[in-house]
């Protein structure tokens, strides 16, 4: 059983102001985790017995390459989080303070229309509504998967992932029959690190990401949805096959834990589960999620703490899994996709990350269980999602206010 050594930050954030993070989950982790280290020190947590080895750590490549693509702009939308395709080839798109759009692509632009009966969302910082996902049998249920900060109560938030069955009429559509699926424990103050992506594995489950929520040490606590990746039935349930499926309640939906602010899932062909996250000042991580494992959040990371305590690095905790590559200086890595189109052969298989301090699409490559930078393609501005159309194009969606629908498709 993990045994936590260290204060906890909840109660060390009472006794002392954490300034709302900016919406980037850079400046302000700065203030934020300054003050929490400030309050409680450096965390020093034991780990349970020590888990498999992963691969060495690949070298990072990032060799100058043209972009194999030019770039339309389709349409433009305020604060876009994230996008899936409908079977027809219409796409969904969440716009952070609190609006889904259904949005009609053309070979020349795109029109949209604002989906009715989307929740209130808790709309602050880093918070909102965030990701749109598809079940595998939508053709036949036509459920679709939000995840959005939601508040509770004392100035408390936290995710939620909340099902609805679409319904579509003419050139609208609307939202029914909601189901709330997961929600994130405990909530707690502040506006930064929900995670709350999601995805569907080839098992069928839902797993969603969940971030640390600023507070560190609860990364550590298998009593705490904070800094995990969770995995739960499509209906919200508790898989059998679960790690600690026995415990029930938090513990049992926990799938790996020691995480930061993931915000980017993908599985690969294999039926592997990839996540990025975001570290701290320094120390950006792409991680082979394994079941059961730690990955070490916040006893060790290559980054360094925000106002200048240290952190260990991976290599000093060998029990501990480290990334299988990391970013200093940050890429700040936001949307993920695992390419399996045709327009792009030569990506086939490969990892397409956007990137918001780099403003740049970040491509990936796999092999087996490691994986490291290829390339990186500079963008003009940061890229909050990235998507594979339906005809294998690359859509991605620009960050904050004006953010634009970009197609990517190969140079003539």
């Amino acid at each position: 059983m993990l045994r936590l050594l260290t204060l906890s930050c909840t109660a060390a954030l009472a006794a002392c102001a954490v300034p709302a993070p900016d919406a980037d989950g850079r400046s302000g982790d700065e203030r934020a985790e300054a003050a929490v280290i400030s309050a409680i020190g450096t965390p020093a947590v034991a780990a349970d017995p020590p888990p498999p080895m992963s691969d060495p750590l690949p070298p990072q490549v990032r060799p100058v390459e043209a972009a194999p693509f030019t770039t339309q702009a389709l349409a433009t939308f305020d604060e876009p989080w994230a996008m899936t395709f409908l079977p027809d080839g219409r796409a969904l798109v969440t716009q952070k303070k609190g609006q889904l759009k259904l949005v009609t692509l053309s070979a020349s632009g795109a029109s949209s229309v604002d989906v009715a009966g989307v929740p209130a969302v808790a709309y602050g910082g880093q918070g909102g509504l965030g990701d749109v996902v598809l079940h595998p049998q939508f053709a036949s249920n036509r459920w679709v998967y939000l995840s959005h900060a939601e508040a509770g109560a004392n100035s408390t938030r936290g995710a939620v992932v909340v099902r609805y069955r679409i319904d579509f009429s003419g050139n609208g559509a609307s939202l029914a029959d909601r189901r709330v699926i997961w929600t994130q424990s405990p909530k707690v103050t502040g506006e930064g690190h929900y995670g709350h992506r999601m995805a569907f594995g080839p098992d069928g489950m839902l797993w969603i990401t969940s971030g640390d929520r600023q507070k560190l040490d609860p990364a550590q606590d298998l009593s705490s949805h904070l800094g995990k990746v969770i995995r739960v039935r499509d209906d919200g349930g508790t898989p059998s096959d679960n790690p600690w499926a026995e415990a029930g309640g938090v513990r049992g939906q926990i799938w790996s834990w020691g995480h930061r602010n993931p915000l980017g899932i993908a599985f690969d062909a294999s039926g592997q589960l990839w996540t990025h996250e975001m570290g701290p000042q320094g120390g950006d991580e792409l991680n082979l999620i394994e079941k059961g494992s730690n990955y070490g959040w916040p006893i060790v990371s290559n980054g360094s703490h925000y106002g200048g305590a240290d952190i260990p690095d991976h290599v000093t905790r060998l029990d501990l899994n480290p990334p299988e590559t990391s970013w200093t200086p940050v890429i700040a890595p936001a949307g993920f996709v695992i390419y399996s189109g045709t327009r792009f052969p030569q990506w086939r298989g490969h990892g397409l990350i956007g990137g918001l301090a780099s403003q740049a699409l970040v491509r990936i490559e796999f092999h087996r269980n490691t994986g490291g930078e290829a390339a990186r393609y500079p963008m003009g501005r940061r890229i909050r999602e990235v998507e594979q159309g339906p005809g294998g194009e690359i859509y991605v969606l620009e960050d904050g206010s004006g953010g634009r629908l970009l197609r990517l498709v190969p140079k003539a």
